[in-house]
């Protein structure tokens, strides 16, 4: 871990204590909070301490271990405590599958271990945690190779929400094309969603980006289409929560607008993500399930209040973009281009390596 250079590293594992930069509070404070139990990582998770499916799944990772990491008992019991940590923090958000993926790759790894010493299958989950950890920035890296070789010199591309260091180990997946292209000293530009309701763009990509000096602009959500009619988009790049086995892509709640606008405007629409955020079991993006948060996040804002008190609100946190609208989906294993069925299975061995 220590010779993996990243732009960003929102999390951190010291002596049974898993560190995570509090992204509600960027771009003003950069707080970091310290998670010494399952339940403190759950919370975490939860109310967006960190966020991005990447990286929730490995927090998830480092939860699983604190879960378990005092048990002691028998090898019987202690892969019972560890399939119920593992099903209490996949139940802190419903949408991103990394999150399922990272607790069952290690519910995995450790249930067809031959071991019976409980420190050393505690040992074992560990590791396999920090593999994840591991396993995401160099796959990450991969992404953005791929992704760099989509745009010419010149490209002005928009990306909606955050998909960059933030929501993974540290390199991003959508803003891992940025970071490949800027260090391969491709010239580029950047347009940024504000990402309502909670500002994802402004306050995260926004600040990813501004930091790492690359050229950007921030714009309002529903700027887009006219930038785009006026010819200064041609290119976007987005993150990704979950794939289905046909390539409908859940992600960010208005990530669907962008894609058929892009649409309309005949401009390449491309997901990044790794193979970690296919789910084998959804065949289509009706299957999805989209998770929906708290009112309060669209009534209010820093505590002050947008919306009459009373007022109805709807706020679902995903939508899913058909993958009609897709171009292609940037792996680490190269870029899937339609029939997705059909690409989609070249990585589904990627998956076999970890769990179904």
């Amino acid at each position: 871990m220590k010779n993996l250079k990243v732009p960003f590293a929102p999390i951190r594992f010291s002596n049974s204590t898993l560190y995570l930069l509090d992204q509600r509070k960027l771009p003003v404070h950069e707080i970091w909070v310290p998670c010494r139990s399952s339940h403190a990582v759950w919370k975490a998770i939860r109310t967006m301490v960190v966020r991005g499916a990447p990286a929730i799944g490995v927090a998830a990772g480092y939860g699983l271990y604190l879960g378990i990491h005092s048990f002691h008992g028998t090898r019987e019991g202690f892969l019972k405590k560890l399939r119920a940590q593992a099903a209490y923090l996949d139940s802190a958000r419903p949408t991103a599958r990394n999150l399922a993926y990272a607790v069952e790759r290690i519910v995995h790894r450790v249930a067809t271990s031959k071991e019976r010493h409980v420190p050393k299958l505690r040992d074992l989950v560990l590791q396999e945690a920090k593999d994840i950890h591991t396993d995401d920035i160099l796959i990450c890296r991969s992404i953005g190779k791929y992704g760099s070789k989509l745009f010419k010199p010149g490209s002005r591309i928009l990306t909606h929400c955050n998909a960059g260091g933030l929501a993974t180990s540290g390199y991003g997946t959508a803003l891992a094309v940025f970071f490949a292209m800027k260090e391969k000293k491709i010239p580029f530009f950047v347009y940024v969603d504000e990402t309502r309701p909670l500002l994802q763009g402004a306050r995260l990509t926004a600040w990813e980006l501004f930091k790492s000096k690359i050229p950007s602009t921030l714009i309002c959500d529903n700027m887009a289409a006219s930038l785009m009619r006026a010819g200064k988009i041609n290119g976007v790049v987005v993150g990704a929560d979950r794939i289905a086995m046909n390539g409908d892509t859940a992600n960010k709640i208005g990530t669907y607008g962008v894609a058929v606008l892009a649409h309309a405007h005949k401009i390449p629409f491309y997901i990044a993500a790794p193979s970690t955020t296919f789910d084998l079991k959804t065949k289509t993006g009706k299957d999805i399930p989209i998770e929906e948060r708290p009112h309060s996040e669209v009534s209010e804002m820093n505590g002050k209040r947008l919306a009459p008190k009373g007022m109805k609100i709807f706020n679902p946190s995903f939508d899913v973009t058909p993958h009609s609208y897709i171009s292609g989906i940037i792996t680490e294993a190269g870029v899937l281009r339609r029939p997705f069925k059909r690409s989609i299975k070249t990585i589904q061995q990627l998956l076999r390596d970890g769990v179904q």
